[in-house]
């Protein structure tokens, strides 16, 4: 198991940007997927972005993509979630998550992060 512990929330104008980081600890392998997920008010988690450790691969959801940016940094056990032209429906808090493959689906992923919560007001 990995231990994640997101940062960088926070309240922003709509338009406005956010920069989350998200730092892992133990043991880490190159074949884990690291995602970002979302849950808003009233509404269930669902899928933001994900990125593979061994093929920089990436992949977004349709309401992200083209604004939200995931990238890594294996050397710091770091992954990023660049947000820009941030819009009211981003508000939500936002979780960092490990897996054992690259793919989309929650419960594929098992390691989790305690979340950070955005606002973006209108």
């Amino acid at each position: 198991q990995v231990q994640l512990v997101e940062s960088g929330g926070g309240l922003v104008q709509a338009g406005g940007s956010l920069r989350l980081s998200c730092a892992a600890s133990g043991r880490t392998f190159s074949r884990y997927a690291m995602g970002w997920f979302r849950q808003g008010p009233g509404k269930e988690r669902e899928f933001v972005a994900v990125i593979s450790w061994s093929g920089g691969s990436t992949y977004y959801a349709d309401s992200v993509k083209g604004r939200f940016t995931i990238s890594r940094d294996n050397a710091l056990k770091t992954v990023y979630l660049q947000m820009n032209s941030l819009k009211p429906e981003d508000t939500a808090i936002y979780y960092c998550a490990a897996g054992g493959a690259y793919h989309t689906a929650a419960s594929r992923f098992d390691s989790w992060g305690q979340g950070t919560q955005v606002t973006v007001s209108s």
